[in-house]
Parts: structure tokens; sequence; C-alpha cells
């Protein structure tokens, strides 16, 4: 897991809206998506295996949109546009100082993403899309988003349970159940709503031939939430974007065959920085965290010593020694740190 995260807040037009920073290495930022909650989803082991392996060797950025999660809970019909969903993923990144980052949107945060690369193209790094689309009046046939929305304001708890039909794909019902809870204790049926509205009226087709950064387009064939077709026309549309189709109904991607998504996305993300070995073209550069970590190794501090000095956890550490070794090759400790001081890392 990565380790111990952050949350913080951000003064937003007079509200704060709720984000978590974890993981050390070069920023990358996931915008809102539907409905989110940094402290309630995290709960979720696939959620938290699905973003371990997408951001390992990164800083991973996430933040509750106004209105729920741990955001204020107030919402106004001004931010419910596509300039205000821009504008609150570039105040963060101001926040932070950040002057490039990589972003990874999916769903509905896909078409943020998009927008801000190709209004601000010298601050992506790169972009990796999921679940995207072009026009969010392509995602249902004619007049089924107006009875979603209708079945969610007349009854929460059932329209929740209609939305993990449609998201989960072929989910169990636990599953479905923690979901249409989680929705739920996230945001009120009014702002559920609301946001859901708001997809459905994104458009970005206009900024998809804009996008200069390097583009990844990962998309489920049988997606039940974003048709695949969208997901293609947006690989399209973006110079020179690459498209990697999967398997899968689930829109969701901690959901089904998560590993299989996390393998497609790091094809764009792949490690934080260029190999410093080039002999076997296996290793990989060690992020911040592990030169710290390898460091003690070093002095000779086992994984609770070197847990307690870093203020981690013993798994943390073990984790992290784990994938030291792993990266340099090392059958034991004391070769990986034989092998990171002929490298010149120590």
């Amino acid at each position: 897991m990565l380790e111990k995260s952050e949350i913080r807040f951000l003064p937003v037009g007079g509200r704060r809206v709720a984000y978590e920073v974890r993981g050390s290495g070069p920023p990358l930022v996931a915008p809102a998506w539907w409905v989110s909650h940094l402290e309630l989803d995290t709960q979720d082991a696939d959620f938290r295996r699905f973003w371990d392996g997408i951001a390992d060797g990164y800083t991973l950025i996430r933040y509750d949109r106004l209105g729920v999660g741990m955001s204020d809970r107030t919402l106004h019909d001004s931010d419910l546009t596509l300039d205000g969903e821009v504008a609150t993923l570039r105040s963060l990144i101001d926040e932070l100082g950040l002057e490039r980052v990589s972003l990874i949107g999916g769903s509905s945060g896909s078409c943020t993403a998009i927008a801000f690369a190709a209004a601000f193209p010298e601050r992506v790094e790169r972009l990796v899309l999921y679940g995207s689309y072009p026009d969010g009046k392509a995602l249902t046939a004619p007049g089924v988003g107006e009875a979603i929305l209708t079945a969610i304001q007349a009854h929460w708890g059932l329209g929740s349970r209609l939305l993990g039909d449609i998201f989960l794909g072929s989910a169990g019902g636990d599953e479905h159940e923690r979901f249409s809870r989680l929705q739920r204790e996230a945001a009120t049926a009014e702002t559920a709503a609301a946001v859901l509205a708001l997809v459905y009226r994104l458009d970005v087709r206009d900024q998809l031939a804009l996008v200069r950064s390097p583009t990844l387009v990962v998309h489920r064939r049988d997606d039940r939430a974003v048709p695949y077709r969208l997901g293609r026309e947006v690989a399209a549309a973006i110079p020179g974007a690459t498209f990697i189709p999967l398997k899968g109904s689930a829109h969701f991607p901690w959901h089904g065959d998560a590993d299989s998504v996390v393998r497609a996305c790091r094809e764009s993300l792949g490690p934080a920085q260029p190999s410093p070995h080039h002999a076997s073209g296996q290793q990989q550069v060690l992020s911040v965290r592990e030169r710290e970590i390898l460091a003690c190794i070093a002095r000779g501090l086992g994984d609770r010593e070197i847990a307690e000095h870093l203020v981690l956890s013993p798994h943390t550490v073990h984790r992290h020694v784990a994938n030291i070794r792993r990266k340099l090759g090392g059958t034991s400790r004391t070769a990986a740190v034989a092998e990171a001081a002929r490298l010149g890392i120590l």
C-alpha cells in the first residue's frame, strides 16, 4: 500500500474541497469522478489495491468534488459546469505548487482531464483516460438519462442500487450493497442527481484535437455505463493517442479484472523515471521513499527500526524492501545494497 495519506482542504469560493496526497514521486492527479468519499472509499480493499498499482512511484492526488464526500456539502449551480470542474483542478494544482503533472481521468473525470490538458498543455506531462467519452448526451438512449435522474430524486435507496447495476457490471451482491451504501453516505439524493446531470451535459468534443500531451485511452469492451465506441472516439480524436481495449463490463476499474486495467495504464505511466541500469532492461529506478529505506538498510536497521525512524508501518516498510530487492535484482538485503552501491544509488 502507498505510504500513509494526508487529507487537506482547499478553499474554493468560500467553501472547502477535501483532497488526499498519498505516496512519493512525480505528481499524478485524478480529477473527481462521479461521487466519492476520501475516507470511506479506501475502506474497499479492491479500491486500495487498484490505486496502489496505478500510482506506484508517484504522488497520487485525489479529491472529492464540492457537494460530496469530505468536501463542503453546499453545491451551487455555477459549480456544475465544465469550466467549474477545470477551475477546481487548476486551483488544486496551483495550491500544491505543481508546474507539471500527469493526469489520470476516469469516467466524467476524463472530461475534466481532457479540458485541462487542452487549455494548459504546458502543465500536463502525460494523460491517461479510462472509461472516457466525448459528449455526455451519447451515454444513454433518449429519455433514459431523465428516467435515471427521476429515480434518484424519488428514492435514493432504489436509485443508488440502479446505479450500482450500471456501474458494477457482474459484481457480486455484497459489492453492490457496499457501493450503494457508499453513494448514499457520500451525497444526498439532490446532489447525486445534480452531479449525474452534469455528467450527461459534459461535452469535450471541441477540446480533443487541442490535446498535445502523450495520451493513453483505456476502455472495457462491454462497459455498461460508458459505451465502448465512445472511448474509441476519444482516442481517434486526440492526436497521437494510443487506444487499449480490455475485456469486462464493470465501469469502475477496481471491479472485475482490475489488474488488466493497472497493466494497461502503466503502459503510459511506466516507471516514474528512466531506469539507471541499462544492462538487464529489468531494473527500475527507486522512488524517493525507497531510497530512504535503502539508506536505512545500508546502516543495518531492521524493518521495525526503519518503521519507527521514518514513521511508517512495519508492513509498509516490508513491502518497500520487497520492491527494492525486486528492482535491484537482489536475493537478499545485503545483495540489494551491494547492487545499489555499484549503480551509484547509495
